[in-house]
């Protein structure tokens, strides 16, 4: 199984790094034979869902909220000009009801205006829905406006690999600006740096900074566009379509869990060792498009370092703390009550460590097979391209591949 994964041209991870046809090159060779395949038609995007793909229809979904809030705080103070104070039905200090799309919501009332702290609610729903269609403008900003047209300089003609090229693109945008993001926070807490016995001590965690809470509630928002991208079809699905769509729900289930429980602390934690590596993951995929032999070499040897620490050290450490330090919550927080905001007795333990344990699984998986692509590499006398263009990242035609395609000179 893990020979087919290293020689699929579509798999997310062993694809990219297979040898790449040369820039610019138009094999194979069809000027004696015509191309008698039928091109792909673009696919028909569901009009409720066009905001996921048109970077415009994004933007004017996002810009109603904001236009309804600027239109509230010019109304509202006329309105309680002609209202009687008091009215059950409108006062002038009423809040904004579209602030809680794009702003904080749910501010604990005793904290200070100097050092705000905010709680978990049900308009965090809200604030997640409108960055879905964020992440959505920037996911289709960037690879339609940005990283094509970096491709199509580097002379990256054909349209799979443009779509691949920047899909990682984007992806080293997100995982660096988070992964910083995610190191910054980190340092405000005193989980820093990895001190995992701060996940328990002091629990519950439900006041949080603000900027730890948007941090949270945007990483839950492009979780669940990714998985949206994936379970609607908005994108080609890869071979390996059924091992992302895991990875996804075990990551938003990671997510969504530690939020509801007050486990911000370990959730900071985990994400650090999510993105950091994947930045570098998808810089080295970039690499070996451009085929950027030196440059891709030294990213590939720096990735599986990274990614060794983060992805496993780190992740081991984490296991170790939910499974050995797991009592040093404070004796009255194990019990199960919602309003006091605690919910780790004693079965949590196993519920917090299960998902962490998956994770890991697949991480080891995905690290066996990263290992073998290393080892293949440094073992081979010559890595020479055996691929046709038509084969880069899996085929353009898949209404067609029943059919026989033309031979080329270069198969003859």
């Amino acid at each position: 199984m893990l020979s087919n994964i290293e020689q699929d041209p579509a798999h997310h991870l062993a694809g990219p790094f297979l040898p790449q046809t040369p820039i610019g090159s138009l094999t194979p060779e069809r000027s004696n034979s015509p191309d008698l395949r039928l091109r792909r038609k673009s696919k028909t995007v569901n009009p409720y869902l066009r905001w996921a793909v048109i970077p415009a229809v994004s933007l004017k979904v996002l810009l109603v909220p904001i236009i309804l809030h600027v239109n509230w705080n010019l109304v509202s103070p006329l309105l309680a000009q002609f209202i009687p104070q008091g009215s059950n039905y409108f006062s002038s200090d009423f809040p904004n009801p579209f602030t809680q799309f794009f702003l904080l919501s749910h501010r604990v009332p005793s904290s200070s205006d100097n050092i705000p702290r905010y709680q978990k609610g049900w308009c965090d729903l809200v604030f997640i829905a409108y960055h879905v269609v964020f992440w959505s403008l920037i996911r289709q900003s960037l690879t339609i406006y940005v990283f094509k047209p970096i491709a199509r300089h580097f002379d990256i003609k054909k349209e799979q690999k443009l779509d691949r090229f920047a899909e990682q693109g984007y992806a080293v945008v997100y995982f660096a600006v988070m992964g910083a993001w995610g190191y910054r926070i980190m340092g405000q807490l005193p989980t820093w740096w990895y001190r995992t016995e701060a996940f328990w001590i002091d629990y519950p965690h439900w006041d949080m900074k603000p900027e730890l809470k948007r941090y949270y509630l945007m990483q839950m928002a492009y979780w669940v566009q990714q998985l949206l991208v994936l379970v609607l079809g908005l994108e080609k699905p890869r071979k390996d379509y059924y091992e992302l769509v895991a990875h996804h729900i075990v990551t938003i289930w990671l997510v969504g869990w530690s939020y509801l429980i007050n486990l911000t602390l370990i959730g900071n934690a985990v994400y650090m060792s999510m993105d950091i590596p994947d930045s570098f993951l998808a810089f080295s995929k970039i690499l070996n498009y451009l085929r950027a032999e030196r440059a891709k070499i030294v990213s590939f040897v720096v990735f599986v370092f990274i990614w060794t620490y983060f992805r496993h050290i780190l992740n081991f450490y984490i296991l170790y703390s939910v499974w050995f330090e797991y009592d040093l919550i404070p004796e009255s927080s194990k019990v199960w009550i919602w309003a006091d905001g605690t919910y780790l007795n004693w079965w949590m333990k196993y519920q917090v460590f299960a998902p962490l344990l998956l994770l890991q699984f697949l991480n080891l998986f995905w690290y066996f097979l990263i290992m073998r692509i290393a080892y293949r590499a440094a073992t081979s006398s010559s890595v020479s391209d055996v691929r046709s263009d038509d084969e880069d990242d899996g085929e353009d035609e898949d209404e067609d591949e029943d059919k026989p395609s033309p031979r080329s000179k270069k198969n003859d």
